[in-house]
């Protein structure tokens, strides 16, 4: 390439195929590789939610059980109990399909984006400074809540409340979606957003930071060195607890907006005040166990099965 040809590309950045993201493009330009990125991310979200959806099960139920006559568990093990109990042990798939139908567009997202705004951000060597790894997980994090997360989480709230309630109503997925649309419009799925957007955007600022932060440690700054999918697998552990300790609060207060008793806080801000007005500072705390177990092993399997996609779709698709 001449001095000239170099010169245009450095201040016309666009003119590099859209396609070559990250990794991608400092490695000579593979084409494709943001589509691998998002088919990849797709079937890894399917995967992922199916190994790991009872400990969201528990989890929320958790969160939403509110301190006074209205307590139904005393902690994790008698949550699992009385579900099983009660229903059988698919009784902790509950709400499995909506998080099945949304997990694939949002993993797919939540990677296209990241990709992208990292295709932007790498230096010549491809690697990818410590404050641009934050920003690209924070992009990532709030594309996926506006697209994917909010409506499918809203949802999921939904149904897993309305299994606690005395007379269930929902039958489905498609006829539980057809019956909050009908009673509270499109606004129905959509609560709680700006505590969604808040939640997955630190969610995604921390474990990228974290993870990219961590393999680059380990290639020694080569960003064409290999990490083993074990090393990957522990490295996501360690961002999937890290995102649960820096933002299970937001959570906390996330799960309250999308459940089926929403409408008794003003906003996100009324509800967070009346949690720590009524219950204390503990209760943004509520969940954390169980959701440190299934986001350690949702972070763990998510980058294991996306790296190993990755690197099947580049040995055979060129």
């Amino acid at each position: 390439m001449t001095i000239n040809a170099r010169e245009k590309e450095f201040k016309n950045p666009f003119a590099r195929p859209w396609m070559e993201f990250g990794g991608a493009a400092a490695a000579g330009g593979q084409s494709f590789s943001g589509l691998k990125g998002i088919i990849a991310g797709g079937i890894t979200g399917g995967i992922e939610i199916c190994i790991t959806f009872p400990t969201e099960y528990v989890k929320t139920q958790l969160q939403l059980d509110e301190k006074g006559a209205g307590k139904q568990y005393a902690g994790i093990a008698d949550c699992v109990k009385k579900t099983v109990r009660s229903y059988g042990f698919f009784g902790l798939y509950r709400g499995l399909s909506v998080l099945l139908y949304g997990s694939i567009p949002k993993s797919a997202v939540r990677f296209g984006a990241f990709e992208t705004l990292k295709g932007f951000a790498v230096d010549e060597k491809g690697n990818l400074p410590p404050v641009s790894r934050l920003l690209c997980g924070l992009g990532a994090g709030v594309s996926e809540a506006i697209f994917a997360v909010t409506p499918m989480e809203t949802v999921k709230v939904k149904f897993i409340n309305d299994r606690r309630s005395a007379n269930p109503r929902f039958r489905g997925f498609f006829h539980g979606c057809t019956t909050i649309i009908k009673e509270q419009g499109f606004r129905g799925v959509y609560q709680g957003v700006t505590a969604t957007i808040m939640k997955q955007g630190s969610n995604q600022a921390i474990r990228f930071y974290v993870m990219e932060s961590m393999k680059d440690w380990y290639r020694k700054g080569d960003p064409q060195a290999h990490v083993p999918k074990l090393i990957v697998g522990l490295f996501g552990m360690v961002a999937g607890a890290a995102s649960v300790f820096g933002n299970t609060p937001i959570d906390v207060v996330k799960t309250r907006m999308q459940g089926l008793e929403a409408v008794k806080y003003k906003n996100t801000w009324d509800c967070a005040l009346k949690i720590w007005k009524h219950e204390g500072p503990m209760a943004f705390y509520k969940g954390t166990v169980p959701r440190l177990g299934r986001v350690c092993l949702d972070v763990a399997i998510t980058f294991m099965i996306y790296d190993s996609f990755m690197d099947l779709f580049n040995r055979f698709w060129k």
